[in-house]
């Protein structure tokens, strides 16, 4: 190439220019010409530069040998142990909310309208069965206490006019007509009694009351409401000397010496609960944000037939055991479903993993000096251990702990 641009520029020369200006302007750039070509075919015949070498060493992958001495290597605390095969099972955390149990809780309210006059039960008190909670004042109740008592009594005549009717109409002293005129009006007394009666049940009267009133003939207008059953009240929602209506939930009881958590699962999880339950498993982990070192027991008792069409989740319901009264309603919570478990998975601590520019690897050690580096491809993890899929063999010996030692070693080595 150099002969022929030697040629060409001798052809150059030899032209006759009439101008002596153009001949220096176009000696020069033939100069220029001749000295980029110069550069080109240099190049061309050379080796590639260090910077593109320095690079391509880079991006190289992890490989070789590290040494790392035996005396450090227990000074860094470096732990080797075998890769063996065992049961896999990964898990997934699912978000959730305390709730009390549904089946022990009760709204009260009351069956008669009446003024507030005493309230013993307070937010958050621990209360009997029966305990009283509060006592109301109705009129209404008296009313209707007072319509029983005169049914009762008309129906007390009744009752003694006909027994007579029947008397005289078996010694002939009536006729027919008249005997059946006072057993209808002894029919219609005993329907207004039963009306008058039934009226006061549902007021909430009880046969005690009714045994009582009828004895004693004494209207009481008091309304005691009383608590069902044991628990501790949630809410209380009346004050004393307010007029409360039927329609409202004056107290709100819970028993909470056992409480739900609920959670909802997304549709691509749901197999986690399917394979639970197929597995004859009833129970999951639940942690609780309140105590996160903590991990609690729930026995699954509801999984949702349906999914919720705007969160595409389904519903899961976990009972557990609150006797401590630690767990609170509304409190956050993680429940923790596993997979169903993997026989004979060859897999390793988490800590034995590096990872460097995208690729994974571990350190195997060849003696007691020297660890290979030896990438491989990973499944799926718990979070302790995770799955290999290729790159080790059974008990190769792998550093389980301080690996990261041994990754510095290596980056120097690359530098």
């Amino acid at each position: 190439m150099k002969d022929e641009v030697r040629t060409h520029m001798s052809h150059l020369t030899q032209r006759s220019i009439p101008e002596r200006g153009w001949t220096a302007s176009i000696h020069g750039l033939i100069c220029g010409i001749l000295f980029g070509l110069t550069l080109i075919v240099s190049g061309c015949d050379g080796t590639p530069n260090d910077v593109a070498a320095n690079k391509s060493d880079e991006v190289e992958s992890p490989s070789g040998l590290v040494t790392l001495p035996e005396e450090e290597s227990s000074r860094v605390g470096l732990v080797v142990q075998p890769v063996t095969r065992s049961e896999f099972r990964t898990h997934r955390d699912f978000p959730g909310i305390v709730q009390p149990n549904q089946r022990n809780v009760i709204e009260i309210t009351t069956l008669v309208r009446g003024r507030v006059v005493e309230v013993y039960a307070d937010l958050g008190q621990q209360v009997k069965a029966n305990a009283t909670l509060a006592i109301l004042y109705s009129s209404e109740l008296g009313l209707a206490q007072s319509a029983y008592l005169k049914a009762r009594a008309k129906l007390n005549v009744a009752e003694q006019s006909y027994s007579r009717a029947k008397f005289l109409l078996e010694e002939k002293v009536i006729g027919e007509a008249e005997a059946q005129r006072r057993q209808a009006e002894l029919l219609s007394i005993q329907a207004e009694a039963n009306e008058a009666r039934d009226r006061l049940k549902l007021l909430g009267m009880n046969p005690e009351e009714f045994r009582r009133l009828e004895e004693s003939r004494e209207i009481r207008s008091v309304v005691q409401i009383v608590a069902p059953f044991a628990g501790r009240v949630i809410e209380r929602k009346l004050t004393r000397g307010e007029v409360v209506e039927t329609t409202e939930n004056l107290f709100v009881i819970a028993d909470l010496s056992e409480v739900w958590v609920l959670a909802n699962i997304p549709e691509k999880d749901i197999p986690f609960v399917h394979t639970l339950q197929t597995s004859g498993g009833t129970h999951a982990d639940v942690h609780l944000n309140a105590y996160p070192d903590e991990t609690f027991k729930g026995r699954i008792t509801y999984v949702g037939d349906v999914l919720d069409p705007s969160t595409r989740t389904m519903q899961l319901r976990l009972e557990l055991p609150n006797t401590d009264g630690r767990l609170k309603p509304e409190m956050f919570a993680s429940v923790r479903l596993y997979s169903k478990s993997q026989d004979a998975r060859l897999a390793v601590p988490e800590a034995a993993l590096q990872r460097d520019q995208g690729r994974t690897f571990v350190f195997v050690q060849q003696n007691a000096n020297e660890y290979e580096v030896r990438e491989v491809e990973v499944g799926e993890s718990n979070g302790t251990l995770t799955s290999i899929i290729a790159g080790l063999h059974e008990g190769e010996p792998v550093v389980t702990h301080g690996a990261f030692v041994l990754k510095s070693e290596l980056l120097k080595k690359q530098v």
